[in-house]
């Protein structure tokens, strides 16, 4: 089979696990779900599943996972004229303008149920913590590696975190995205001005 019809097909099998395990999730609880529930529904076996996703937390977060070292990539991607920071807020503005379910200003009712899933349940919310200790651990690396870029790093992560959740309370309250967007820009320039002003960076 060529490379490519290959390559094709593996990745509608994982798209077709993921989406059966979503679904699953969704629709019952995470710790109500098991992987040979899901390996059912996406008609697979387990050896099979596993090939595709190591632990059963990954079935939910692999988008998550998709994101990692994003912030490590904007900053060494940026163009040289432009500061790590504001670099980095061009790419939030950019994900709250797109409506990037990172960002938290998703209200797509899915979306919401996904963010909420992953809140309400202690193992899924220990792997997003791991990913961004991942994330603090290679943006730290591109902004130098010493003490000062290793305390930039985790402010914009945490910074980032915080904004997100943030804007996925409030469409939770029953606002829409397109009704809290300029709040989301307004707050999202608040804190990164607070950043630049508290660790400068060439």
């Amino acid at each position: 089979m060529p490379n490519g019809l290959r390559d094709r097909k593996k990745a509608r099998t994982r798209d077709a696990i993921a989406e059966a395990a979503v679904s699953l999730f969704l629709a019952r609880g995470f710790d109500q779900v098991s992987v040979a529930d899901i390996a059912a529904a996406a008609e697979v076996s387990k050896p099979t599943l596993f090939r595709y996703f190591a632990a059963k937390e990954d079935l939910l977060l692999h988008q998550i996972a998709d994101h990692q070292g994003e912030a490590a990539r904007v900053v060494r991607d940026r163009p040289s004229d432009l500061s790590p920071l504001a670099a980095l807020h061009q790419r939030f503005r950019a994900g709250l303008d797109g409506r990037d379910p990172v960002t938290g200003l998703n209200d797509h009712p899915t979306v919401l149920a996904f963010h909420r899933l992953v809140f309400d349940t202690p193992s899924l919310a220990a792997r997003v913590t791991r990913y961004m200790l991942d994330d603090e651990e290679a943006l730290a690396a591109v902004l130098g590696g010493d003490i000062t870029a290793r305390l930039q790093a985790a402010q914009v992560i945490v910074v980032q975190r915080v904004l997100s959740r943030a804007n996925w309370e409030k469409l939770v309250a029953g606002r829409t995205a397109d009704d809290v967007h300029p709040e989301a820009v307004a707050d999202a320039g608040r804190a990164f001005a607070l950043l630049e002003s508290g660790v400068r960076s060439g």
